[in-house]
């Protein structure tokens, strides 16, 4: 019986040696450059994380991961037990449209005595010099790219457009360090290929994550926004109906008072009566002013009238507005002017606002002793000082004196009156102006608030539409009455339209009212009025639509108009004024401006305290 052995055949064991430790040795090299791509995607995973915690700079992530992929490689490289050829690894960046990259990253080498590698172009015709800040021409790029073996690789954003160039620079193999693996330059070049991919694809990432960050970051600030809009809208809300309802109230309670059956006031509490509606009135229309005021600044949309002003007679003129509030306060007034000043280039309207606005709350919060304006010259700017010698005003206060709406709380508890928008505004106008406003006060030591404007502007920059609409005239109602004039008044409101029928016919004229549009056609049929007032909200139609139809009729082309109505933000007069209007006066009504309108355009003797 034949016998048969277990066995291998001793000749079979050798030659299967050979193939044996080729095996391993593969196995070996897939493992290292599997773990090596692992730390690779492992450090650019870290990068990506970081950029999403921290929202850095577009550069110094994108520069992160760069440094990442050439620590990486050269780790890899210079850690294998592999008999890997000595190697430098770099990057180089492309900027579209240019012919160069310039090297930005470069491997730093494993001995301090070691020289820079050289990347050899087809077969060693051309030798390029890897370190930082070396100039390759982009055709010598692409020829290592092509060449064998390789030694670039392109890194290129999503769009396809390339960024940069990986590159590989090894020394010569010496005899006595052949590799065992027949594929060495193979295995590089997997881990060079598989990295530039690895790099390509952490740098689209990072785009995209900068590029949603950037859209959150965004989204976060609008939220602020949004959030600090509504918290501004809710504290104007409170604000402004604590604002107006208190003069509303002493205006409602004074006529319910005036009204009440049985109660029968002497002519003179009447007349005390009638001054506080009047100046709970007036108080109100300010605040509305103010409010206006700040909204167009806010918006950017306050125009200035730019002109040269005398200095000297715009303060006495401001002055002269408030000598009566001073007396009647035992308050002494003071102008004090160096004589260098003379005139000053600015809006004299705004000018005059602002230094009302100082000198009020100056005499608010004096109660004995003195009030002064005081100008100086300070270089190239005009320094206006207005001081006092009241209750002063304390550091705390001093932070919050120019934020909307802030007022003293021991102001308010003495029942001072304001809105707390005269120093917003007054801050914000001296901006314009190029200027500002500062403060110096001590408690109960008085105050000194110094409104600081350059002496010369840029004039031209455009016109301010005017507010003689919006503010009341100081005149006292003087009249002659006038011939039979007509005056046709359009007006929807029944109280407005009682208002101007009464004063009107009081001087003289003969008013006819109609309410709308059709009665209008119809009066018109009948009538021929001197002067035309027209509401512009109608309840059948828009009263600047009917001005535009009155000059389409050459009837009543040449007939003036006048509109009367609440617009009165930027713009409302010219609007007004470009349908053909002729004049335009704003509600609430200003009845001596009004007056004085009339009879301008009706050619009636009419005068309003000799105008």
């Amino acid at each position: 019986m034949q016998q048969y052995s277990s066995l291998p055949d001793q000749n079979s064991l050798i030659d299967a040696t050979p193939k044996l430790l080729t095996t391993i040795e593969q196995l070996r090299a897939h493992l290292w450059l599997e773990s090596s791509l692992n730390q690779l995607q492992s450090r650019l995973n870290d990068c990506l994380l970081s950029a999403c915690n921290t929202v850095p700079q577009a550069g110094a992530a994108q520069a992160e991961i760069f440094q990442a992929v050439i620590n990486e490689i050269n780790s890899a490289v210079h850690s294998s037990n592999l008999a890997l050829t000595d190697c430098a690894v770099g990057i180089a960046l492309f900027q579209p449209q240019e012919t160069v990259a310039t090297v930005c990253y470069v491997s730093s080498s494993p001995s301090p005595n070691s020289q820079p590698l050289f990347v050899e172009v087809l077969t060693a015709e051309k030798k390029l010099l890897l370190r930082l800040q070396e100039v390759i021409k982009l055709e010598d790029l692409q020829q290592l790219e092509h060449q064998q073996p390789q030694s670039a690789w392109r890194l290129a954003d999503d769009s396809g457009n390339v960024m940069g160039w990986l590159i590989i620079a090894t020394a010569s193999l010496s005899s006595d360090r052949q590799s065992p693996i027949k594929s060495q330059a193979q295995l590089r070049s997997q881990l060079m290929a598989r990295s530039a991919k690895y790099c390509t694809t952490a740098l689209v990432q990072l785009r995209h994550i900068l590029s949603w960050s950037q859209r959150y970051q965004q989204l976060s600030n609008s939220n602020q926004e949004l959030e600090r809009t509504n918290q501004l809208k809710n504290q104007f809300l409170a604000n402004t109906s604590h604002e107006i309802r208190t003069p509303l109230s002493s205006i409602i309670g004074f006529t319910h008072l005036l009204l009440a059956p049985g109660y029968e006031p002497t002519r003179e509490r009447q007349q005390e009566y009638l001054n506080i509606i009047q100046s709970s009135g007036k108080h109100l229309l300010a605040l509305i002013n103010d409010i206006l005021d700040l909204s167009k600044i806010e918006a950017n949309q306050l125009e200035v009238q730019w002109e040269i002003i005398d200095v000297p007679l715009l303060c006495s003129n401001v002055l002269a507005l408030v000598k009566e509030k001073a007396a009647n306060k035992g308050l002494k007034l003071c102008l004090e002017l160096e004589p260098d000043i003379t005139t000053l280039v600015a809006d004299p309207l705004r000018l005059k606002q602002m230094l009302l606005n100082l000198i009020f709350n100056a005499l608010k919060f004096t109660s004995e002793g003195s009030v002064g304006l005081r100008v100086a010259p300070k270089g190239v700017f005009v320094h206006f000082t207005v001081w006092d010698t009241g209750s002063g005003i304390s550091q705390e206060d001093q932070v919050q004196l120019f934020q909307p709406y802030f007022q003293i709380a021991k102001a308010v508890a003495g029942g001072v009156e304001g809105t707390g928008l005269g120093l917003a505004v007054t801050q914000k106008l001296a901006q314009i102006h190029g200027g500002s406003v500062k403060v110096e006060s001590e408690v109960n030591r008085g105050s000194r608030f110094t409104l600081v404007l350059p002496f010369k502007q840029e004039v031209g920059v455009g016109g301010d539409e005017g507010d003689e609409g919006a503010k009341f005239s100081s005149f006292p109602l003087h009249f002659t009455p006038s011939s039979s004039v007509e005056i046709l008044l359009v007006e929807n409101d029944l109280p407005n339209a009682d208002l101007m029928q009464i004063y009107l016919r009081k001087l003289g004229y003969q008013v006819t009212w109609v309410q709308n549009a059709g009665e209008m056609w119809e009066t018109l049929s009948v009538l021929e009025p001197a002067v035309i007032l027209m509401d512009v909200y109608l309840a059948d139609g828009n009263g600047l639509n009917l001005v535009q139809q009155l000059r389409e009729h050459p009837q009543y082309r040449t007939i003036p108009v006048i509109v009367q109505t609440a617009m009165a933000m930027k713009g409302d007069r010219e609007t007004c004024l470009a349908t053909g209007v002729n004049d335009y006066i704003s509600k609430p009504i200003d009845l001596p401006l009004l007056a004085s309108l009339v009879a301008k355009y009706s050619k009636a003797p009419t005068s309003v305290d000799g105008e």
